[in-house]
């Protein structure tokens, strides 16, 4: 085969899987960003390979992408960006072919935020051993060969790993999704009218805020109990002058799925400045994750700019 069609036919192999692969690296990383740079140096690799001696693609790609992450969670800066309390993955619209495959509860489970969040208690090889079988299937023999452990250690890890996710995570049933927008338009609408005793009746008694302060603070903003929360969320939604100028307009408040996560999304023109999911358990919100840095809104507002929006919420905030 001529060169050139070689060359063309082994791109068109590689662009044919980069979906599956940036999946893949953003369940790993929690980032876009980050998973779409892991893809493109993985796609180096690729054309620097002697490709006639690759016997299946997909696993040698696999291997190396996963591999690829391994190595920047190991990293001292990643380390120090992804600190305790530093540290909220990034929220992607409903559909992006990057959140991956969604047959299964599992699947879908393991790309939502809370276990995106959860599984930085997990140790990196913890954290790939646990994606690569609860997301896309792969046996432990396949793992072991991935990740060069043995079965037995692959075995070992997905235990340790689904212990420590279990045990932190909030358990509760798929929600129904008209029931969920029913709940987070409640929220909407006591927040921003500053009815509290409203806001504490939706919670749960041991609900959790966290916020990224708009990437303008070093550390996480939590807050840990149903009054606190409801402050917050008064005070946040709370329509102001001011936060009309830092938000660079009059935003309009749309209801959205993130992850899989009811959410509202706070939109000026065609850019995304403001995201809040929620956590539901039994009915109520447990947790409220609010994202305006705006460095962890650009897909979400590339995708916003594709995506044919419902009426918002609040037309103008």
């Amino acid at each position: 085969m001529d060169s050139t069609v070689s060359d063309s036919f082994d791109t068109d192999r590689f662009e044919a899987g980069r979906n599956r692969l940036a999946s893949l690296a953003y369940r790993l990383l929690g980032s876009a960003v980050d998973a779409e740079d892991a893809v493109q140096d993985a796609f180096l690799r690729w054309q620097a390979a002697d490709r006639q001696r690759i016997e299946v693609p997909e696993a040698w790609l696999t291997k190396v992408v996963t591999n690829l992450c391994l190595d920047r969670l190991r990293s001292a800066q990643a380390r120090r960006e992804r600190s305790v309390g530093a540290w909220l993955p990034e929220p992607l619209l409903d559909g992006d072919p990057m959140l991956g495959p969604a047959d299964t509860f599992e699947q879908r489970e393991s790309v939502s935020l809370a276990v995106l969040t959860l599984m930085e208690r997990l140790s990196p090889v913890e954290r790939a051993v646990y994606v690569l079988r609860e997301a896309f299937s792969y046996g432990h023999a396949e793992i072991a060969e991935i990740l060069d452990v043995s079965e037995s250690a692959s075995q070992q890890h997905l235990h340790r790993a689904r212990q420590r996710v279990t045990a932190a995570r909030r358990h509760g049933a798929e929600v129904d999704r008209a029931a969920a927008r029913r709940i987070v338009e409640e929220f909407l609408a006591a927040a921003s009218s500053g009815r509290t005793e409203r806001l504490v009746a939706l919670l749960t008694d041991d609900a959790t805020a966290v916020s990224d302060g708009a990437g303008l603070a070093e550390k996480l903003l939590r807050f840990d109990t149903p009054q606190r929360v409801a402050a917050v969320a008064r005070a946040g939604f709370k329509p102001t002058p001011a936060k009309r100028r830092l938000a660079g307009g009059t935003p309009a408040i749309h209801y959205a799925l993130l992850n899989g996560t009811p959410a509202i999304v706070t939109v000026v023109g065609d850019r995304v400045v403001g995201s809040v999911t929620f956590d539901l358990v039994d009915g109520k919100i447990a947790t409220v994750r609010g994202i305006a840095a705006p460095a962890r809104l650009t897909r979400l507002t590339e995708a916003w700019r594709q995506h044919e929006a419902d009426t918002p919420l609040v037309a103008e905030w």
